[in-house]
């Protein structure tokens, strides 16, 4: 591609946003770029803290537990305290839990410490996509949903190769430079990302709660795609704790496996924006229906991986319907989310993700155990064929477009970067629900 074409590839990528999107871009990515814990957790307490590997998966799965708990807590809190306070409140207590699992050392208080960080840094998620929902014009969220996305990647893939270094050096620093990017973030979010929460409607009542999570649970449309979500990231997640272990089992080393899921990174890094022009313009349904397929039969091919070099090709199936879901099945969130209710939407899609990341680990440990990774496999390509034809049956009963609400956001999005507050007008009665497709 010539280079003036490229340029304008780039140019059209990001014009347009608003200035608080970027902010919150900005804060997204230093957060990543100091995301060290999760990736040397299992070493610290093995190695440097010398106890079991069941001990350090006890850890894990209450740090799991936390982002569970925190995530509809934290739906209610975005929608009654605004998304800023909430990410503010979220990244100050990450700050603070994150340094102080750096010091204790009672089994009992690491636990207990890792299930508060579990709550904390999980408690932003919903704040952060309902912002970006705020701030972003319909018709540019699936651009703007997908650089957060690709700005969360290059930061983890940053973070992970520092962490190596880092814990040679001292596990110690690790947390505490966690901690210091962590409160450089709600730093920037403090000073240059003004709350854009939807002023409340001229008919309600001062302090009225218009969604509550029984709207969302009695909503059967959402519910729906709240289940399909956990159906794709229970595939997903087989990347990190059930990859590993069949390759392990099959011979593979450490590094093999290092090596296959190193291009799932690169590959999110180098095409994601690519991708993202390729799809922002089509259909969500077929988007959503491919995605799962590739997810699915991407692990399924792994059944017949028998080499890092085949293994590595599997992962490129499948990081290829990661890259094209996670953008558009959160925009499908964000159409189906009342304009005051998104907190508490966007906080009920988030558990779906948290409470896959809790059973994946025990899905595949007794999968593999009593039938063999090959069974495993098998699986995801049944679940993913299972998600694609339940996108298909849903995607069909939505209206190709809903208006009203998705105006007035179009109109918060165009101030976002200019007005003192960002804030999107009040709801038009007729149209709770009107969103384009964009997201995560």
């Amino acid at each position: 591609m010539p280079l003036a074409q490229l340029r304008r590839a780039a140019h059209e990528t990001v014009a347009g946003l608003p200035r608080a999107f970027w902010w919150l871009w900005t804060s997204t990515l230093v957060n990543r770029l100091g995301g060290f814990v999760a990736t040397f957790m299992a070493l610290y307490l093995t190695l440097d803290r010398g106890y079991s590997a069941s001990y350090a998966g006890l850890v894990a799965a209450l740090h799991g537990l936390g982002g569970v708990i925190s995530s509809l807590g934290a739906g209610v809190m975005t929608d009654r305290l605004g998304r800023r306070p909430t990410l503010l409140l979220a990244q100050a207590s990450t700050a603070v839990s994150v340094a102080l699992l750096g010091f204790v050392q009672h089994p009992v208080a690491i636990a207990a410490v890792a299930f508060l960080v579990g709550m904390a840094s999980n408690a932003s998620r919903p704040a952060v996509q309902a912002m970006m929902a705020d701030i972003v014009r319909p018709e540019d969220r699936i651009r703007a949903f997908s650089l957060n996305y690709w700005a969360i990647n290059l930061g983890f893939a940053v973070s992970s190769m520092a962490a190596g270094f880092i814990a040679e050096v001292s596990y110690l620093a690790g947390f505490l430079i966690e901690a210091g990017m962590t409160l450089v973030c709600a730093v920037v979010v403090f000073l240059k990302v003004p709350e854009s929460r939807p002023a409340a409607a001229p008919g309600d009542a001062e302090g009225e709660d218009p969604v509550g999570l029984g709207t969302v649970l009695r909503d059967g449309r959402f519910m729906s795609v709240v289940g399909l979500s956990f159906l794709v990231a229970l595939v997903f997640q087989q990347g990190s704790v059930g990859l590993p272990v069949a390759m392990g089992e099959a011979g593979f080393t450490p590094a093999d496996y290092g090596l296959a899921i190193a291009v799932n990174g690169v590959l999110i890094v180098a095409l994601q924006i690519p991708v993202t022009r390729f799809v922002e313009r089509r259909d969500a349904r077929r988007l959503l229906v491919v995605s799962s397929l590739l997810a699915g039969y991407g692990f399924g091919l792994t059944a017949f991986a028998g080499s890092v070099w085949v293994f590595a090709l599997t992962v490129c199936v499948w990081t290829l319907g990661e890259m094209v879901n996670a953008p558009v099945q959160t925009g499908l969130v964000v159409r189906l989310s009342p304009l005051r209710g998104r907190g508490r939407y966007q906080g009920m899609y988030t558990l779906s993700w948290s409470v896959a990341a809790l059973v994946a680990p025990l899905m595949s440990g007794f999968v593999i155990d009593r039938l063999g990774a090959e069974w495993l496999w098998g699986m995801c390509a049944v679940i993913g064929t299972g998600a694609a034809a339940g996108y298909a049956a849903l995607m069909r009963r939505l209206p190709a477009e809903e208006t009203g609400e998705a105006e007035e956001t179009g109109e918060a999005g165009k101030a976002g970067g200019t007005g003192k507050t960002g804030e999107a007008a009040p709801a038009r009665p007729p149209a709770a629900r009107a969103e384009e497709v964009g997201a995560a």
